[in-house]
């Protein structure tokens, strides 16, 4: 498995429809040896909709493990149905970790994250059980195997006068900022991505240097501990779309747009990540009467094609995984993911 610029040697076995890299390998994370460390966890990845959660589960099951959340969505907890966390009956069957762990008024971010799942991961470890790192936010697995570049401290001053900003004249007058001052990050940014204008704003006025910049450095605190094996859910594109449409669908009915209004009621501001969860905006714009609820799942389904796309192209062009799975998850593929477990040593008990 590698991402970025790490490195894997691979052979590579066809069986039914899936295509299986068993690796022999070794990889080469910036400064890690991978001859100083044994592989230890086991990494599920995948875009929206394609069965991560229920396959980390059986799994898990399977092989002692404890799942950790790699979702950035998936760790508010006010919001289990939307972003489609596991259900209570499914986290009583196994460990999960970093779920449901940060309200949505909590500052939260990829740094952070990395620190409790590399504590989560040890605990797992120091318990003979199988770490199930499970997601497909990928700016976080990456930075999980890969380490991240320095960041610099934001004086608390400049971080809340650019809030103050961003709520006053909304995330397109801060992006208009970064575009007059040249700042190279405006070509990567939408002019609605508040969170991300605002960093990149702060960070231009607190170094004078564009986040870009800061971003091209020498990564810091690059994985040294652990190896990882990778599974990735790479399904067909129309099936995966059809899946995205019927769980946007089911979530409506398991109280998606309650949610939504409990959400709405804190008076966060629009400025807020979990704002930016699949559904929020369009069921919002339901609630405040912009249009009627059959056209904002239609908005919201169509938002959540696009983003399993974008997924998708960015899996694919930074993994090369050690078990690629061409189809959504099911049962039936249990055997092919369980025989890769185990020729990989990385059971726990079985």
């Amino acid at each position: 498995m590698t991402y970025g610029s790490s490195k894997v040697v691979f052979s590579l076995i066809n069986v039914s429809t899936l295509s299986i890299a068993l690796t022999s390998v070794s990889l080469s994370v910036m400064t890690h040896n991978a001859q100083s460390s044994p592989t230890t966890g086991l990494i599920i990845a995948g875009p929206t909709a394609s069965g991560k959660s229920a396959a980390a589960l059986a799994a898990a099951i399977k092989f002692n493990g404890v799942i950790i959340n790699a979702d950035s969505m998936q760790v508010y907890r006010e919001f289990r149905t939307l972003t489609s966390r596991p259900s209570v009956e499914d986290e009583a069957k196994v460990s999960h970790k970093l779920y449901g762990a940060f309200s949505v008024t909590e500052s939260f971010n990829v740094g952070k994250w990395r620190k409790l799942a590399i504590v989560e991961i040890k605990k797992a470890l120091d318990q003979s059980s199988l770490p199930i790192i499970c997601g497909g936010t990928g700016l976080y697995l990456k930075a999980l195997v890969d380490g991240l570049p320095p960041t610099p401290r934001i004086p608390t001053s400049v971080r809340a006068e650019i809030q103050e900003r961003l709520i006053r004249e909304g995330s397109e007058s801060l992006y208009s900022e970064l575009v007059a001052r040249g700042d190279k990050m405006a070509d990567r940014l939408a002019p609605g991505d508040s969170q991300r204008v605002s960093r990149a704003l702060e960070v231009l006025v607190s170094t004078g240097k564009s986040l870009s910049v800061w971003q091209k450095m020498p990564v810091i605190g690059a994985n040294n501990q652990f190896q990882f094996k990778t599974i990735l859910l790479d399904p067909p594109r129309e099936e995966l779309y059809e899946a995205c449409g019927k769980r946007f669908q089911e979530m409506i009915k398991e109280g998606a747009v309650d949610e939504v209004r409990a959400f709405k009621d804190l008076n966060l501001g629009s400025h807020q990540p979990a704002s930016r969860i699949l559904g929020v905006p369009e069921i919002s714009a339901y609630l405040a009467g912009e249009h009627d609820l059959a056209d904002a799942v239609a908005r919201a389904q169509q938002a959540t094609r696009r983003y399993a796309k974008r997924q998708m192209t960015w899996f694919r062009n930074q993994i090369i995984p050690d078990l690629h799975i061409k189809r959504k998850y099911s049962k039936s593929i249990c055997s092919s993911i369980f025989s890769f477990i185990i020729a990989n040593r990385l059971t726990r008990s079985s």
